[in-house]
């Protein structure tokens, strides 16, 4: 995902997207979610999960530091 993809996303954002900018399948984040060990911050509403987007972004410029 790029750095305007990532900026451009409200302010939750859906598991699948999350995972896709983290690299890791569908599959692998749901279950991390799961197990409360998703690297960022999730919501659970019901039956689906939200990522907090602030949390997203975090880990991923923290990512981008050498």
């Amino acid at each position: 995902m790029s750095r305007e993809e990532l900026a451009a996303l409200p302010t939750t954002t859906t598991i699948e997207t999350a995972a896709r900018a983290l690299g890791l399948g569908r599959t692998r984040a749901y279950q991390l979610a799961r197990e409360n060990r998703f690297p960022c911050k999730v919501i659970r509403i019901g039956t689906s999960y939200r990522v907090v987007t602030a949390d997203l972004r975090h880990l991923m410029s923290s990512n981008d530091d050498p």
